[in-house]
């Protein structure tokens, strides 16, 4: 259960947080995971990043080049739209909204007692 509340959460903070990095530039899939991991998303397994990018292709969020690559095959680079552009804006206020109801309710948790079990007392 706890799993399942952790990956359906991560899945919609992903997608912003790919629109950011796309934002910067462009990049294909492995450097994409490479830069998500440099700011903690170490757990985001290559098999969840394909389907995000094709997901965000397929709703106009983003666009794809195939590109040759000098260490292989081609590479499918991918840059954000002005939707995107949209989109991530929008993904930032909304983060920064949540964030600062999380964050007060959380602090209204810690002034309260606790059982045993962690749950919050009267």
């Amino acid at each position: 259960m706890a799993q399942d509340l952790h990956t359906q959460m991560l899945k919609g903070i992903l997608q912003g947080c790919v629109l950011i990095i796309l934002s910067r530039g462009e990049y294909y899939g492995y450097t994409l995971s490479q830069e998500l991991e440099k700011y903690g998303f170490a757990e985001i397994s290559k098999g969840t990043i394909y389907p995000l990018l094709m997901a965000l292709e397929k709703k106009g969020l983003i666009t794809s080049q195939l590109r040759s690559s000098p260490d292989g095959p081609p590479r499918k680079y991918y840059q954000v739209t002005s939707d995107g552009m949209d989109a991530r804006h929008d993904f930032i206020q909304q983060w920064h909204q949540l964030s600062q109801h999380v964050t007060q309710l959380l602090a209204a948790e810690e002034g309260m007692s606790h059982d045993d079990q962690g749950r919050p007392t009267r």
